[in-house]
């Protein structure tokens, strides 16, 4: 036989970490010859996956002579390998059909990851679950990317995981397998804030560089984002073997930096295997005038690039054009499991239940979730911009007692002495930073003014009547904890109050969270550096009233997701019911996304076949508008909601006949309507019992703006269709809503309504002939068709009593706007809307279904104009090859 030496081929070659070579009997096939001489043979082979391709380094073992026959069991031994990689139970993935799996699993002379293995060990990672779950996703990742050494390749993959679920953890491991194999250049996009950034950067060198020095050269620091760096050879010349981690924000001014840089250091880019992990993928990334290209122009800089995008709300990356030049996962998408102990959507806001099971069967999530009443929001929250200058908030009843609790929680995970050793309270009621600023002396004047009345008796009753009646509402024994009785944090108290800092995180803030130096009590009061990536250490409560309008917006500003260990029975959210049920929603959208991914794993679809269905919620959109151009809508449900018109065209045809489509349905419920309300002094009409065919025949020709994506008239009618079949909104209520001072609008002989004023919003680029009056019903007109006074109610109160007096008719409000409609003076950010035309407005409520009997709807990924062609492979497995 002959000898097993090559300049190819290194002899450094040991037995793989963990359970490299299966036996037979684990793997279903044939026994393979374990023979010390094949073992050699097959670590040679190892050894020079390394250097080639896998069909590259059969070649190899073709030259040196080694037998068809050996050849083959070698490949046999591979093969079992790579179908074990495949095989892995988690993580689920949808993969572009015959990507060629090189990558089986680490090596014994791996340096990177084991220095990962070495690190998590001493952090308290066990060994199973946690660091074997690491192991086997990442190497699936990695599985997934290209052999380093083939000539050129432009991956595109995505890897979906949880909100604060150890994603920077995962990636940093692909990024360690992957210098380990060959990879050169690292390129880490880490969100769009210096926090996110810094605190990536931080994480990679303590657990990349600082194990493994001599191995790494770093284009960025954690004080410094990339600047351009002489002398690009001294980082990618052949004599120089290091690995190149850069880790960037996603601005512009620095990609572009980075890409001309890069550019000018092209004739040393032709042999760097690269590596781009794009960190919160969905922000900035998708549909970005800026960053979208520039992102694009780096990649084309580098001939063999893989690109693989990170996030917990792939929303938008899932909606790109697959037939564009762009970064929609056209090779692979990666399901990452969810670990062990982690307070995800579902486990602390419940879900829907999806199709097939029982609704019973679904958990309602943990008890954690407090009110906060609507009264409390204008306290705490500017409800306009023009509110937001000189906002002075105040301490509700809901916000003192969220922050008592974060106190006496502390006090308690004191007691305990287990577990993270910082504690953070989150309150985050605004985008705006002077509005964050305007919390300072509030929160300290309760925080001192508690401190010197820890004495009191009030006090000390209130605030152990309010332990005791958290803890009994989520027993610390159903965590695995023991509960901390009152008396027994009581004198931890006052030193977690002086300990406890007010802090203000933001854009502006000159002193933010730092968890590098020392334990932590705070109260972090923010908006977008605290909404996304960025780790609060220790965190226990939260208090949100922040009004977003998208799934990942929503999804990503739950910093409340993670791990809590120690004190798994003490988090709690304060929140309005309205945003309690979002996010009850998005996790109901979670599982049936990652459900999705999981059906279509075992069906051979590829990411190109298939598109991940994205259920539709009429009051959020999944991602901002414009990331979803080329998403197709398929419809909604709208079950105890209010639907109303904000967007208009200006121009002349457009409006004429809309109010065509009007005075024909006002028309038709003169002459059905069971009974009739007219009170023209008051502005009002209400046309009762109007059967739905009148509606529905109004919605087909009344033109909805198409920026109105919850205002699609074929997902409406369908949805009052699909419960007329279900014996409900057969007979309507039609309301007109004028203005008693305004100059009348006729839409029937005897029926005239004054015009009311909307002005549109001022925007300082507008889209021509479009109009946005934000706002067109009032509670009140929601309420026009109910008996008694109706003054008083809130939007719940609305609805219980509609379900009570009208369980199964709907509601449609005609709104007559006039054409000029000018704001008045105090209105600094309206205009006047100037249409050519008079505008029809329309407001639709629906009752609450009694009983679910709707049809959920979707969007998703345009594949129609992906063409696939089944390619004949076979003749790279025939003797001819």
């Amino acid at each position: 036989m002959p000898a097993l030496c090559s300049a190819d081929a290194p002899h450094d070659v040991g037995a793989p970490l963990g359970s490299f070579r299966p036996q037979a009997h684990e793997t279903g096939e044939r026994s393979l010859p374990m023979t010390d001489a094949f073992d050699g043979m097959y670590d040679t082979f190892k050894a020079l996956l390394d250097s080639f391709p896998p069909s590259e380094a059969v070649k190899r073992l073709e030259q040196l002579g080694i037998s068809a026959e050996i050849i083959q069991q070698i490949r046999e031994r591979h093969e079992q390998q790579t179908v074990r990689i495949k095989e892995l139970e988690e993580p689920h993935a949808v993969v572009l059909g015959n990507r060629d799996t090189w990558y089986t699993g680490p090596h014994a002379k791996d340096k990177c990851w084991p220095a990962i293995v070495d690190t998590l060990r001493k952090d308290g990672w066990p060994e199973d679950p946690a660091i074997k779950s690491l192991d086997d996703s990442s190497t699936r990742v990695v599985s997934l990317l290209n052999h380093p050494k083939e000539k050129s390749y432009s991956t595109r993959g995505l890897v979906v995981g949880y909100v604060q679920s150890g994603k920077t953890t995962n990636f940093t491991s692909v990024i360690a397998k992957a210098a380990d194999r060959g990879y050169k250049l690292f390129i880490v996009l880490a969100g769009v804030h210096n926090g996110l950034r810094r605190q990536t950067q931080a994480r990679l060198v303590q657990q990349l560089v600082e194990p493994n020095p001599a191995m790494w050269s770093q284009l960025t620091g954690l004080d410094r984002d990339f600047t351009p760096q002489e002398n690009p050879a001294s980082y990618f010349g052949k004599s120089n073997g290091t690995r190149v981690l850069c880790v960037v924000k996603k601005n512009a001014t620095v990609l572009r930096k980075l890409f001309r840089w890069l550019e000018a250091a092209s004739d040393y880019l032709k042999d760097c295997p690269t590596l781009i992990i794009d960190d919160e993928a969905d922000q900035a990334t998708v549909a970005t005038n800026s960053i979208n290209p520039l992102i694009l122009s780096i990649m084309s800089t580098l001939p063999r690039c893989a690109y693989v995008g990170y996030t917990a709300s792939p929303f938008a990356n899932l909606l790109i054009d697959p037939g564009a030049e762009d970064l929609y996962p056209k090779d692979f998408v990666v399901n990452l499991p969810k670990p062990e102990g982690h307070f995800g959507t579902e486990v602390l806001f419940g879900r829907y239940a999806l199709d097939g099971e029982d609704p019973e069967q679904v958990d309602d999530g943990h008890d954690m979730i407090r009110s906060v009443p609507e009264d409390d929001v204008p306290c705490v929250r500017p409800m306009t911009k023009a509110d937001a200058e000189g906002f002075e908030p105040v301490i509700t009843d809901t916000l003192r007692t969220a922050i008592e609790y974060f106190w006496l929680a502390t006090a308690a995970r004191r007691v305990r002495g287990t577990g993270n050793q910082h504690n953070t309270m989150l309150i985050h009621t605004s985008v705006k930073t002077t509005v964050h600023d305007s919390f300072r002396r509030p929160l300290e004047y309760l925080r001192d003014h508690t401190a010197v009345s820890l004495s009191d008796s009030a006090l000390l009753l209130r605030l152990s009547s309010l332990w005791d009646r958290e803890t009994a509402q989520v027993p610390a024994e159903e965590f695995g904890e023991a509960k901390v009785p009152f008396e027994a944090l009581l004198p931890e108290l006052p030193e977690v109050l002086k300990s406890c800092r007010v802090i203000m995180d933001n854009s502006n803030s000159e002193y933010r969270l730092d968890y590098e130096n020392g334990p932590v009590t705070a109260i972090a009061v923010g908006g977008n550096t605290l909404s996304r990536g960025l780790t609060l250490e220790g965190l226990s409560v939260s208090y949100f009233v922040r009004a977003v309008s998208a799934y990942d917006t929503l999804l990503q500003m739950g910093r409340w997701f993670g791990f809590r260990n120690g004190y798994a029975d003490l988090p709690r959210i304060w929140m309005t019911d309205e945003l309690a049920e979002w996010f009850r929603h998005l996790a109901t959208v979670e599982t049936e996304m990652r459900r999705d991914v999981d059906i279509y794993m075992t069906e051979d679809e590829t990411p190109l076949t298939f598109a991940v269905r994205l259920r539709t919620h009429p009051a959020l959109r999944v991602t901002a508008a414009a990331k979803m151009r080329d998403a197709v809508t398929a419809a909604s449900s709208y079950g105890g909601k209010r639907v109303q018109t904000h967007y208009f065209q200006t121009d002349r045809e457009w409006l004429r006949g809309n109010i065509l489509a009007a005075r024909g349905l006002v028309g038709a419920s003169v002459a059905n309507a069971v009974t009739a309300e007219e009170r023209p002094s008051e502005g009002r009409f209400v046309y009762r019992d109007v059967p739905y065919d009148l509606v529905v025949d109004f919605l087909s020709s009344y033109r909805f703006h198409e920026q109105s994506p919850e205002n699609d008239a074929d997902l409406l009618t369908g949805y009052i269709r699909k419960r007329v079949a279900a014996g409900s909104l057969r007979r309507w209520n039609i309301a007109i809503v004028g203005n008693p001072r305004g100059e009348d609008f006729e839409f029937a002989p005897g029926v005239s309504v004054g015009r009311n004023v909307r002005a549109r919003l001022s925007v300082p680029n507008p889209t021509p002939g479009l109009a946005d009056i934000k706002t067109l019903m009032s509670r009140r007109d929601a309420a026009v068709d109910l008996d008694g006074d109706v003054s008083t109610l809130k939007e719940k109160g609305i609805m219980d009593r509609r379900r009570a007096e009208l369980p199964d008719t709907g509601l449609l409000v005609l709104y007559p706007i006039d054409k000029v409609s000018a704001p008045s003076p105090s209105k600094l950010r309206r205009e006047a809307l100037n249409a050519e035309e008079h505008v029809i407005g329309v407001g639709l409520v629906f009752p609450a279904p009694l009983y679910d009997s709707t049809v959920e709807k979707y969007i998703s990924a345009d594949l129609s104009k992906i063409r696939l062609e089944d390619e004949d492979y076979s003749i790279l497995d025939s003797d001819d090859a």
